[in-house]
């Protein structure tokens, strides 16, 4: 057999490689796309969703946005709908139909929302806290046992799965109305969420550093300090400012069953039908999400530089 019949052996079997290659990877983006299709028509069914439904309500944003625009015969909203008039859109707190009519409360609402991003603070703390400590050992590669790693990974399921606003009932009930039911709800929510973020992170940390200061004789406390934290820590920051983003939005929500925060206050006013008050509290919740998206957007940039973890 020549050379030229071996070169032309070795490139038919590169070939045939190549051409299944190709197949088995048609394959599999076909059956990605099947299941895909068949989960969103099997969940559409199962909900009643259908894109009908929503273009069909489409048109009612429009007769919103003119009902908004638009001075009603008596001076009042039949359909209860904050009212802006051109005519008075820049006018003082006291007059109707202005913009600043919507923002007369403005001190109360913005010392809440201060209270909303305190409670924010000291709940993403006090989950971060926990889920640092937990994440340790709910990691295979780090682990003293198998038990544990089973043991602090269940641990960390249930505080996620609960939802916040289900811890914030109970502790509604156990320490009363008040920002410390919402801290404490947020919190653990967020160290279960925080907690298995941190030890996949933990898992795919490098395995020399570990095993490199494994080998000197370091013990399982000095192997996570110099080998791991050093590693992760940056990605716990970036999970962690990303969480806060989070716990924000849900104070807002948390303290319509009392635990504290401007979601007390949304409660309030939806039950007196002050529909003006909800515009501007929901106008300042955008505010204050879109500002500190913007200020951890710096902060995850300035600490990790340019690893995009989160």
């Amino acid at each position: 057999m020549s050379a030229t019949d071996v070169s032309e052996d070795v490139l038919t079997v590169m070939q045939a490689r190549i051409a299944a290659h190709r197949r088995e990877k048609r394959l599999m983006t076909l059956s990605g796309i099947a299941i895909f299709l068949l989960l969103f028509f099997t969940a559409s069914w199962w909900t009643d969703f259908g894109i009908g439904a929503i273009i069909d309500g489409l048109p009612k944003f429009g007769h919103y946005l003119a009902k908004l625009f638009s001075t009603p015969a008596g001076g009042g909203s039949a359909e209860r709908i904050p009212i802006v008039s051109f005519a008075h859109l820049f006018g003082g707190w006291d007059t109707k139909q202005s913009i600043l009519y919507w923002f007369y409360n403005i001190g109360t609402f913005i010392s809440l929302m201060l209270d909303t991003v305190a409670m924010a603070v000291l709940a993403t703390l006090l989950g971060f806290s926990i889920a640092f400590l937990a994440s340790f050992p709910a990691s295979h590669n780090l682990s003293p046992a198998p038990w544990i790693v089973w043991l602090s990974r269940r641990i960390l399921e249930v505080l996620r799965s609960i939802p916040d606003i289900v811890f914030a009932l109970f502790f509604v009930f156990c320490y009363g109305i008040g920002p410390l039911a919402g801290i404490l709800a947020m919190g653990l929510h967020t160290a279960g969420a925080l907690g298995k973020l941190f030890s996949e992170l933990n898992e795919n940390a490098s395995s020399r550093p570990i095993e490199g200061i494994r080998s000197v004789g370091a013990d399982w406390f000095s192997t996570i300090r110099y080998a791991v934290v050093p590693q992760v820590f940056p990605g716990f920051v970036s999970y962690a400012l990303l969480r806060f983003e989070i716990n924000v939005r849900s104070s807002a929500i948390i303290g319509v069953v009392g635990a504290g925060g401007i979601g007390e206050e949304i409660k309030k006013v939806i039950n007196f039908n002050r529909y003006e008050d909800i515009s501007a509290i929901v106008i300042l919740v955008v505010l204050l999400v879109i500002a500190i998206d913007t200020l951890s957007g710096r902060i995850r940039q300035r600490f990790i530089g340019d690893a995009r973890i989160a």
